[in-house]
């Protein structure tokens, strides 16, 4: 079991970034993901592993001016 933003999700071995993203409709645009303690940006998705009971939060893209 994981956490995505504080929320129990079923983990799976072999479970990326990238496949974590696809389950949420309304994280597309994340261009990081905070795994544990450690930031994950857009290029590393497809290659970086979710551990099992990690902490997952999805960090939106923030603009202004």
């Amino acid at each position: 079991m994981i956490r995505v933003s504080g929320k129990e999700h079923p983990w799976r071995a072999g479970m990326t970034v990238a496949d974590l993203l696809r389950e949420y409709a309304d994280a597309h645009d994340c261009p990081v993901v905070r795994v544990n303690d450690h930031y994950v940006s857009r290029p590393n998705f497809e290659t970086t592993l979710v551990p099992d009971d990690a902490d997952v939060f999805f960090v939106p893209m923030i603009v202004g001016g």
